[in-house]
């Protein structure tokens, strides 16, 4: 079962299997039925990516309320939270890598968690995501994050099904696709209750269309026993691996 102490330690969970694989294949569809070229977004995405709008899919909703997931986002923002945005991606041939980067806070530090579901299987081989533990709050008077230095990064991979969850500090990245291999994913964002007025500001610039307004209360979420069900579920353990090997 995942310990809070090393959650808000390492910054991160890898939820093994925690997306039912009969849902699988309909999540495929729905990336795929979903993909919209760079110029028909409000904000031209870029080049390297192939995006999808997929918020309104029943089971990619289902998908973002996941017990276990739902339970590790609370942990992770500690107050009352919301469904602020999903949007689907997939790494190109030849494309899809990116410098290490936070994603940012907002108002203080944690009233962000970002969450990568993983619909194909990642690695090495077909971009998947770079992270480095630990990163999202720097100790008292460590240097300043050199986002070049790639020595305490650590590549993710795994099965089509799991689900990266982290701070929005934590530095991460994705990473070059060389194969062209397939890596449908959706990246959701949970935002703070408090962050909802600049939530709505921005709405359309990022594509949401999904009613953002279900609240989510930390307290009434199970993290213990959602995160062993996960645990049982899988024969891997949460956490990361070096050198591209499963975390």
């Amino acid at each position: 079962m995942m310990n809070r102490e090393q959650l808000h330690q390492d910054g991160y969970a890898l939820l093994r299997r925690a997306i039912p694989t009969e849902w699988l294949n309909g999540l495929r569809g729905a990336f795929d039925a979903g993909v919209k070229p760079s110029d028909e977004w409000p904000v031209p995405r870029g080049a390297g990516w192939r995006h999808a709008l997929l918020d309104l899919d029943s089971t990619v909703q289902a998908t973002c309320r996941l017990p276990a997931l739902l339970a590790v986002v609370g942990e992770l923002i500690g107050e009352r939270f919301f469904l602020a945005q999903v949007e689907g991606r997939e790494p190109l041939a030849g494309g899809g890598h990116q410098m290490l980067h936070r994603d940012q806070s907002a108002q203080r530090p944690g009233d962000t968690v970002n969450a990568m579901a993983y619909f194909d299987d990642y690695g090495p081989d077909n971009g998947a995501t770079r992270i480095v533990p630990g990163s999202h709050r720097p100790r008292l008077n460590e240097p300043t994050f050199d986002f070049n230095d790639e020595s305490e990064a650590v590549q993710l991979a795994g099965c089509a099904g799991d689900i990266l969850v982290f701070d929005a500090d934590l530095v991460h990245a994705a990473s070059l696709n060389p194969t062209g291999a397939r890596r449908r994913s959706v990246l959701i964002g949970y935002f703070a209750a408090s962050r909802y007025a600049e939530h709505l500001e921005t709405v359309k610039l990022r594509s949401v269309r999904m009613d953002t307004t279900e609240r989510f209360d930390p307290m009434g979420l199970a993290f213990g026993d959602a995160c062993s069900a996960v645990s049982r579920a899988s024969s891997s353990s949460l956490g990361v691996g070096a050198g591209g090997q499963s975390p």
